[in-house]
């Protein structure tokens, strides 16, 4: 549930804002979304609401461009020292845009030693113009002096997807799992046409639940990064070399497959022309 995320502007309004957050999901995407609508209404110098295009820092903010906003993401698999000490230099100067500095740490877990003690600096000697977010869905391999030193906010996100699809928990992950291994494979070029064989005994229903997955994969990507220019779900790093132009006509073409699979067309000839297809845009377009 997000109402404890939402309560945090009527905190800074009342005055009662803590000056570090640690917030455990089980989604960084969503929750990190949840957190930036937040962080609009503190800032909007307008009365803020959903998509407001009245002032130019939620504009700032959607492009992950507002100065006093920083947020910082693992490089490669950690968070290095070099990127916290370069968060202190940056809120060490007065904001120009807005009365406090935000920054947020995706991934929190993924701090090194270093980092995570140049961080824990930074967090004993508090700036009341400061205000820090660690996101993390694996909060016990979070440093314990860091987490002592925020106040927790649980927000979990219920997986409600495979009620779409009339299915139960177990089905829909095997099905997600089977999808997201075809992709990574596709994209790396393992086996190309070859990896169509994993779906061999799948039926005609199967084969949509497969493409509507597909679908929901690279939107989530695409979206991912449209929120923060940066990548966040772990079992999609594969996408990550891959342009938002290349995922667009990927999900025009996803979109053109599950039209075409309505009618009585030959599966097996249809995942052979994804295949191809897919192989074009990405000899086109990386």
């Amino acid at each position: 549930m997000t109402e404890e995320l939402e309560k945090l502007s009527g905190y800074y309004q009342e005055g009662k804002l803590a000056h570090a957050y640690l917030i455990s999901t089980n989604n960084n995407v969503k929750t990190l979304k949840v957190l930036l609508k937040v962080i609009k209404n503190i800032f909007c110098v307008q009365k803020y609401s959903d998509n407001c295009n009245k002032c130019s820092l939620c504009h700032l903010i959607d492009i992950n461009n507002l100065p006093s906003l920083k947020i910082i993401s693992p490089d490669g698999n950690i968070i290095k020292k070099e990127q916290i000490q370069e968060l202190k230099h940056l809120f060490s100067k007065s904001s120009q845009y807005t009365k406090e500095s935000i920054y947020i740490i995706l991934n929190a877990e993924k701090m090194n030693k270093e980092a995570a003690n140049t961080m824990l600096k930074f967090l004993e000697e508090p700036d009341g113009n400061v205000i820090g977010f660690f996101l993390t869905n694996e909060k016990e391999n979070v440093l314990l002096t860091i987490q002592s030193r925020c106040q927790l906010i649980d927000v979990n996100f219920e997986n409600k997807d495979f009620e779409k699809y009339n299915l139960t928990t177990d089905e829909y992950c095997n099905y997600l799992n089977l999808t997201t291994e075809y992709l990574r494979n596709l994209e790396d070029n393992k086996g190309s046409i070859l990896i169509n064989n994993s779906l061999i005994d799948y039926e005609k229903k199967d084969i949509i639940i497969f493409f509507k997955l597909c679908l929901t994969i690279y939107n989530q990507e695409l979206e991912s990064r449209f929120v923060t220019n940066i990548n966040c779900d772990e079992n999609f790093k594969f996408l990550n070399k891959f342009s938002n132009e290349n995922l667009k006509e990927k999900i025009k073409l996803i979109v053109e497959i599950l039209k075409e699979i309505q009618y009585n067309v030959n599966v097996n000839l249809l995942l052979d022309k994804f295949v191809l297809k897919m192989e074009g845009v990405n000899n086109e377009i990386i």
